[in-house]
C-alpha cells in the first residue's frame, strides 16, 4: 500500500514536477564555477582572479603568474533546510504552512534529483534536528517525505531559533552547496550573523512560507490568541482599532527586519503563500533567480 508521502509525491509529479522539469536546472549553476576536478589548461593571471588556483610551478618557470583552469562541475549538492517549528502549523486544515513546506520539499528533491544533483535535508526545531544525507533517486525524495511525517508530531514549544537552524546548515554542508531555507522566518535571535557566515561559503536562497493568519487579526470580537510556539494565551478584542494598528505595525516591523537582513546578506527571499499554486510559485522563483544571474 502506498504511503502518505508516496501518494503526495505522485500527485505532485503529475501537477507540478512535469510543468517545471528542466526549469530549475541551470537556475543556480552560474554561481558554482570552477569546482570540477579535471585540469583543462592554463592562462595568465589577471587582477581579481582567485589566487588559490595559481600554478606555482608554471609561474616560477615562466616568471609570470598563471592559473590552472578546470572543467566546471555540473553537479550540485543541494541542502533543504526545513523549519519544523510550531508556527509552521498555522493555516487552514490540509493547507497549512507545514503542508506547503512538505510539498515544496518533495518537489525540489525530485526536480533537483532528476537532474543528477544530490539533495539532502535538515529538519530543524529548537532542540531537535533530523538529517537526511544527500541522494538523487525518487526513493530518496520519499525518504525526505517520510522524515517530514515523523517530525509533524515532534514539535517543541520554544520560539524558533533561526540562528541555530542556519548554524546547523553551515556545520552540515562542508563543501560548497546550494542551501534552500524553507521557513516562515518567525523567530528570535541574532540570525543575521549566522546567515552572513553561511553565504560566505554557499549559495543561499530563502523560501518564505506565509499564511494570511500571520499578518492580520480576524474581526471577531473577543478572541483567545495563542502563540503557537510558546503556548502563551491572551484574550483580546480583535475589533479594537488600536490593537489592530499595533498588530499591523508589529507585522510590518518584523517584515522590514527580515527584508533588510536578507538584503545585507545578499540572499533572495521568495514569498510563497499557502493559497498559491505551487507550480506557478516555483516558476516565479526560477524566473526571478535567472533575472539576478550575471
Amino acid at each position: 500500500m502506498a504511503t502518505t508521502s508516496e501518494k503526495l509525491l505522485l500527485r505532485l509529479e503529475w501537477k507540478v514536477v512535469r510543468r517545471l522539469d528542466g526549469r530549475l536546472q541551470g537556475a543556480h549553476r552560474t554561481a558554482h564555477r570552477g569546482a570540477g576536478v579535471d585540469l583543462t589548461g592554463l592562462r595568465a593571471y589577471h587582477a581579481g582572479d582567485d589566487a588559490r588556483h595559481i600554478d606555482w610551478n608554471v609561474t616560477a618557470r615562466l616568471d609570470e603568474p598563471h592559473l590552472r583552469l578546470f572543467t566546471e562541475d555540473r553537479e550540485l549538492t543541494v541542502w533543504l533546510v526545513l523549519d519544523r517549528s510550531a508556527s509552521m502549523a498555522a493555516g487552514p486544515p490540509g493547507r497549512g504552512k507545514h503542508d506547503v513546506l512538505a510539498e515544496l520539499a518533495l518537489v525540489l528533491a525530485r526536480l533537483f534529483g532528476r537532474g543528477g544533483n544530490r539533495v539532502g535535508a535538515l529538519m530543524f526545531d529548537t532542540g531537535t534536528l533530523r538529517v537526511v544525507p544527500p541522494g538523487t533517486t525518487r526513493r530518496h525524495a520519499l525518504r525526505i517525505g517520510a522524515e517530514l511525517e515523523r517530525t509533524t508530531e515532534a514539535r517543541g514549544g520554544a520560539t524558533t531559533d533561526l540562528a541555530g537552524m542556519l548554524d546547523a546548515a553551515g556545520r552540515l554542508a562542508r563543501r560548497r552547496a546550494l542551501i534552500v531555507v524553507l521557513s516562515d522566518f518567525i523567530g528570535d535571535g541574532d540570525w543575521e550573523r549566522s546567515l552572513q557566515r553561511l553565504v560566505r561559503r554557499h549559495e543561499v536562497v530563502a523560501l518564505r512560507i506565509v499564511d494570511a493568519a500571520d499578518d492580520a487579526l480576524p474581526e471577531a470580537g473577543l478572541i483567545v490568541v495563542e502563540d503557537a510556539e510558546t503556548g502563551e494565551q491572551l484574550v483580546v478584542d480583535s475589533a479594537d482599532p488600536l490593537l489592530r494598528a499595533r498588530f499591523r505595525a508589529a507585522v510590518d516591523a518584523r517584515d522590514a527586519r527580515l527584508t533588510a537582513g536578507m538584503r545585507r546578506a545578499g540572499v533572495p527571499v521568495h514569498r510563497i503563500g499557502t493559497e498559491r499554486d505551487l507550480a506557478e510559485a516555483l516558476a516565479e522563483v526560477v524566473a526571478r533567480t535567472r533575472d539576478r544571474s550575471p
